[in-house]
């Protein structure tokens, strides 16, 4: 049987939950929302007394709140992030209540000594009042943020486990190829074989998850595109060549593993295999900005080979989007006699 390798779970311990980046802006910007539309559904209220003037010193009162808020919870969250559990939750609640507690006494206070005479409840009730509507919207934010931190853990896990299938897949007829190629080259030219044998034994590793789903480089991308290709140039022999323009990629930046290797392994079976002559294979490559530009291009072979249903490419255009997000773009089509395949990639 075999043995699982997933951590084990402490009974009773409850499940932990990351309190979202108080420092951040879209945080700091739900908050001012939350405030500024409390102030004004109170102010739309039936038999509401309060005017324009009321409506803007309380809307000023909230949006100071939240700011203050937003400042207190992003210096306390390392302190509120070491509690146990969902206690974390909890001490950010206590600190908004506490928070807009005592900045209502404290603006009640200035205003009684300053005598501006803008608030018009008692101390009493004012305090009381912001008090518990803290307390609700204070319960319902953080009730959204855990859910939302729930569905990233999720979903994150739901990503890795994707991108790990992903990157384990190197279809069969590329393994049986290259063996046969070793077979017939262990007579011929031993040392040929032992270098495929590596070679193979490099892609193998890749793609079997040995450098688990972590990032790779360029660098370490096309080293690998490289001895794949070292082995289907044993394979087809003249009829594949090869032009590499790639010298002004950067070789550190980010790169999931295996993620040009499917692309270029396209271009040889659907551009090259099909043609009794051959072609090229062209790798091209340049910075844009602070990310990078990759375009893989191979001869439009007038009867496609068999078995190609477009996988290989919907797997890198998802592996992509997860990684790079929406700025990234994978295209492909044909462009006169050749197909081409570009990856706009940005910095991550």
């Amino acid at each position: 049987m075999r043995e699982s390798t997933a951590a084990p779970t402490t009974p009773g311990r409850a499940e932990h939950h990351p309190l979202p980046d108080f420092c951040s802006g879209p945080v700091v910007f739900a908050l001012l929302i939350t405030a500024s539309i409390t102030v004004t559904v109170m102010w739309l209220a039936p038999n509401n007394g309060h005017g324009w003037r009321g409506y803007s010193v309380g809307m000023l009162f909230a949006d100071w709140l939240a700011v203050v808020m937003g400042v207190a919870l992003c210096k306390l969250r390392p302190l509120f992030a070491r509690l146990p559990g969902n206690a974390s939750y909890a001490a950010v609640w206590l600190a908004m209540v506490a928070i807009v507690a005592g900045g209502s006494v404290l603006v009640y206070w200035m205003d009684g000594v300053m005598q501006m005479e803008l608030l018009q409840d008692t101390a009493g009730d004012f305090v009381r009042n912001n008090t518990l509507i803290a307390a609700l919207l204070g319960a319902a934010m953080l009730r959204y943020f855990y859910l939302l931190a729930q569905w990233q853990t999720r979903l994150e896990a739901v990503s890795q486990a994707q991108v790990a299938a992903l990157q384990a897949r190197i279809r069969p007829h590329f393994l049986f190829n290259s063996m046969n190629t070793v077979a017939a080259l262990v007579r011929v030219d031993p040392d040929a074989a032992e270098r495929t044998v590596e070679d193979l034994s490099e892609l193998f590793r890749a793609a079997l998850g040995e450098h688990s789903t972590r990032d790779g480089t360029l660098a370490e991308e096309l080293g690998l595109v490289d001895r794949y290709l070292d082995i289907e140039q044993l394979r087809l022999g003249e009829r594949l060549r090869v032009r590499r323009e790639l010298d002004d990629l950067p070789g550190d930046f980010p790169l999931p593993r295996l993620l040009l290797q499917p692309l270029v392994e396209n271009a040889v079976r659907h551009g090259i295999q099909p043609l009794r002559e051959g072609g090229e294979v062209i790798l091209r490559g340049r910075r844009e900005g602070s990310g990078v530009l990759i375009d893989i291009d191979n001869p439009l072979a007038s009867t496609p080979a068999p078995g190609g249903h477009g996988h290989g490419l919907d797997n890198v255009r998802r592996r992509v989007a997860f990684r790079y997000g929406p700025r990234a773009r994978v295209t492909a089509g044909p462009k006169g006699e050749r197909f081409i395949v570009r990856l706009e990639l940005p910095a991550p």
